[in-house]
């Protein structure tokens, strides 16, 4: 098993999107990337943390690949947009991959510059390719929050 993290906006709809590939045997949505210790949900909307909302990913490499799942990441947010996805402005919610080795950044950037390259959109790309920071898992209520009300993406 192998460990991808991103973020990409509110936590809960990217979550769903992983939870549902094939080749992922795990999602758990959490904060990373930030200044603060153990940060709540409250500490992280407050914008003084710096942590982004992100979704820790646990595939079969054998299943699906870092490539697939960064693929999977660009077609469902908006990588154009600063610190922004659809209403939910602020930085913890900024396009960016947490990479965990050297391979999974060069496929990130790979993969960011081909997208770039392709003319798919107008403005730049401004998702980040950060080395992967301490994660803190969300609280409880946040986990497979769209799942446990039987609903499959967000009203965005």
């Amino acid at each position: 098993m192998a460990i991808a993290t991103f973020g990409a906006g509110c936590f809960w709809g990217v979550e769903e999107i992983f939870r549902t590939s094939e080749g992922v045997t795990a999602t758990s949505v959490g904060y990373m990337g930030g200044n603060n210790e153990h940060p709540t949900y409250e500490d992280v909307c407050s914008k003084k943390t710096g942590h982004a909302e992100v979704v820790q990913v646990v595939f079969d490499p054998s299943k699906i690949s870092f490539g697939a799942l960064v693929d999977i990441f660009f077609d469902n947010h908006n990588p154009t947009q600063l610190n922004q996805q659809g209403p939910d402005i602020g930085s913890q919610y900024r396009s960016v991959i947490f990479y965990e080795d050297s391979e999974q950044k060069a496929v990130a950037e790979e993969k960011k510059k081909s997208l770039s390259a392709s003319g798919r959109f107008k403005r730049d790309i401004v998702t980040t390719i950060d080395p992967v920071a301490p994660y803190w898992p969300a609280e409880e209520y946040h986990q497979q929050y769209l799942l446990k009300r039987g609903k499959t993406s967000c009203q965005i």
